[in-house]
């Protein structure tokens, strides 16, 4: 158990300094210092700097992922009403944070894309993860006559989580959750509309 929570420790501690400052500016002696962990443990969880990134990624997505479940997926809530409580959650979180963090996701993906094919890999990974359940919502949407089925649900998930991603860098950049905001109506009053006639 206690291993477990050494290794725990270490990746949550990793995951708030990478969110902060990126994955290439946080050093290991930064992560062992805040977790006060010594160096040789560290390399008993992880083989190198990149595997650490890569649990913290795998976290950070399953974390994402079970709320995605709680927001989206509740069956006594209508499919619509779901995703604005995804995106009020998303404002919220951002507006206790100064518009400053953003999703970790979407920075590391920024940050790492380009560098490593295993991060490009488990990033886009997580991303596909989170388009179904979008799509999956959308989809449930349809069925109830709330939005037009003229749209693919599927392609709309990528439209919706690629124009959130964008919104909330914006938001980071002008320190405002205008672009979030700007997004959302948008995307109620001209994309997700009830169907024609």
């Amino acid at each position: 158990m206690k291993n477990t929570a050494t290794r725990d420790k270490l990746i949550d501690t990793g995951a708030e300094l990478i969110t902060q400052q990126g994955y290439n500016a946080t050093g290991i002696n930064a992560v062992l210092n805040a977790c006060g962990v010594p160096k040789g443990s560290f390399y008993h969880y992880f083989s190198s700097k990149e595997d650490f990134g890569l649990a913290v990624i795998e976290r950070f997505a399953n974390d994402y992922d079970a709320s995605l479940v709680v927001l989206l997926e509740d069956p006594m809530t209508p499919p619509l009403e779901r995703l604005k409580r995804y995106f009020a959650a998303g404002r919220a979180h951002m507006g206790e944070h100064d518009h400053a963090t953003g999703c970790l996701i979407g920075n590391l993906g920024q940050e790492l894309a380009g560098q490593s094919d295993r991060f490009r890999q488990a990033l886009n990974h997580a991303f596909q993860r989170w388009e179904t359940r979008f799509a999956h919502c959308l989809s449930a949407a349809q069925a109830q006559g709330a939005i037009t089925s003229t749209l693919d649900p599927q392609q709309l998930a990528s439209f919706i989580l690629s124009g959130w991603e964008g919104a909330i860098l914006r938001a980071k950049t002008l320190k405002s959750a205008a672009p979030m905001e700007v997004f959302e109506s948008l995307l109620f009053k001209q994309v997700l509309t009830p169907p024609a006639g």
